[in-house]
């Protein structure tokens, strides 16, 4: 379907506007879909409440249900699903394949940790007194995500709500509504009942101001820049809205002299250019220890330059291109920032001269990057990497805490010692030793510092939904 989907049924927007969706390979208009404002959102809020004492009171069980099928059918229908994610992300078929399968995941896991939902006996300190604790679903949700990952972005979210019992209004990004839209079909062929999930493409500040206004919705679950996300917080604080904030992340990466530093080297590569670096995880911040310092630029950057840059549609495509023109004038600009400051340019750096149209930017490493240095202070969200020499460990622990955010981090070593002392005092959420893929489905995700409020994934991405209710009986 191609419109929006309030109340069990596919409906354009209410103001008539529309917006296209282009190809970020191409530049080419690939589809015209209703773009919707705070009337249309406002109709989402309303079907969602009204579908939600039915919901709430559908045990785990009969959740489960809605929930494990739509799995199975993401599953099944994984490259069918992908075309249109390739075709509005930009991504290569690849993983636009794998989100689709790994996202999949979600939905089984919370069908089955919704049933684990328990509560617990307190033992009372009078003789006359028994005390238990319960969970109930929060209520309506409003859930607006970013287009980097517009499958996984939304599954964490939806399924984690549903599963919990609550009703949702969903705000996809413009930038990639037909994953989305592709999604909610799926939910809806699984038998999810009308009204339970709703979908609004359209216009991302008012209705945020709709989902803010309205005290049915009981929490707003938002995933993109630490800006908006402030701006969220500001709002909510007249409303006494709850909030979960996936924002920015600047992740450090150190790697210390015992590693295989070739193999290290490789890896790297290719865990910069994921998703063309378009990862609030992405590692950026690359603090290299002295003595390895210059092999590992020059080796890394040899593995950069070997990537096949191109239509994602191509089998043969390593690295696709940004989301549009303004994400790559950002990157730019952060690379110029960075070169007149007294970084080194190693490779990349330009747009490939091959590829005239679409928002490609070729990956890029950046040497001799200082603390004061843009790569160093910004979130690049590009294929691009900085790249600073630390001697000790100590030094090397301080780097990578110099910044705002603590969403991710990684460390390489294969000394236990070294493992253990950097774990524990690195100031972010995620700590990947060894790594780069240190998230999993059923491992809490969460941010410190402006990287965020709140925990997807893992039993809690569920309790974030969750209400606890002390229930006491006394006079006994």
């Amino acid at each position: 379907m191609r419109q929006n989907y309030i109340n069990g049924q596919w409906i354009n927007a209410q103001g008539g506007k529309s917006w296209d969706v282009l190809n970020p390979a191409t530049e080419e208009v690939i589809a015209t879909l209703p773009f919707g404002g705070a009337i249309d959102a406002h109709a989402a809020i309303d079907a969602a409440r009204q579908a939600f004492p039915a919901w709430k009171n559908t045990n785990a069980w009969q959740r489960a249900e809605v929930l494990k099928k739509t799995a199975d059918l993401m599953r099944s229908r994984a490259k069918e699903l992908a075309v249109d994610t390739v075709a509005e992300s930009g991504k290569p078929m690849l993983e636009a394949i794998g989100e689709w399968t790994v996202a999949a995941q979600f939905f089984e896991w919370y069908a089955e940790e919704a049933k684990r939902s328990y509560g617990r006996v307190i033992p009372a300190s009078r003789n006359n007194k028994r005390m238990s604790v319960i969970h109930a679903p929060m209520g309506v949700v409003g859930i607006i995500t970013a287009w980097n990952f517009p499958v996984w972005n939304l599954c964490r979210v939806w399924a984690a709500a549903l599963a919990a019992g609550c009703t949702i209004v969903a705000k996809p990004s413009e930038y990639t509504p037909l994953t989305a839209m592709n999604l909610m079909a799926l939910l809806v062929e699984a038998g999810l009942p009308a009204g339970a999930a709703n979908l609004v493409l359209g216009d991302a500040a008012a209705i945020g101001d709709a989902l803010l206004e309205r005290p049915e919705v009981r929490k707003i679950h938002f995933v993109g820049s630490t800006r908006v996300g402030k701006i969220l917080l500001e709002g909510a604080s007249k409303t006494n809205t709850k909030l979960s904030l996936e924002l920015g992340g600047n992740a450090p990466v150190l790697i210390f002299p015992d590693v295989d530093l070739e193999a290290v080297c490789k890896s790297a590569a290719l865990a910069k250019s994921r998703n063309c670096g378009q990862v609030c995880v992405s590692p950026q911040r690359f603090l290299v220890h002295e003595s390895i310092y210059q092999a590992f630029c020059e080796k890394t950057a040899g593995h950069l330059q070997a990537f096949k840059i191109g239509n994602g549609q191509d089998p043969a495509t390593q690295l696709g291109p940004l989301i549009n023109a303004r994400q790559r004038e950002n990157v730019a600009k952060v690379v110029e920032q960075s070169l007149s400051q007294g970084a080194k340019l190693y490779c990349g750096g330009k747009r490939p001269s091959h590829l005239p149209k679409g928002y490609f930017y070729e990956p890029t490493l950046l040497a001799n990057v200082e603390q004061q240095t843009a790569i160093f202070r910004q979130e690049v969200f590009g294929p691009v990497m900085g790249v600073t020499p630390f001697s000790n460990l100590d030094q090397a622990i301080e780097l990578a805490n110099d910044t705002e955010y603590g969403l991710a981090s990684y460390c390489w070593t294969n000394d236990l010692r070294t493992s253990i002392k950097v774990s524990e005092a690195l100031e972010f959420g995620i700590v990947g030793i060894n790594e780069w893929a240190a998230h999993a489905t059923e491992a809490p995700f969460g941010g410190w510092k402006q990287s965020g409020l709140g925990y997807e994934c893992g039993e809690e991405g569920l309790h974030e939904y969750l209400e606890k209710k002390l229930v006491s009986i006394g006079d006994l």
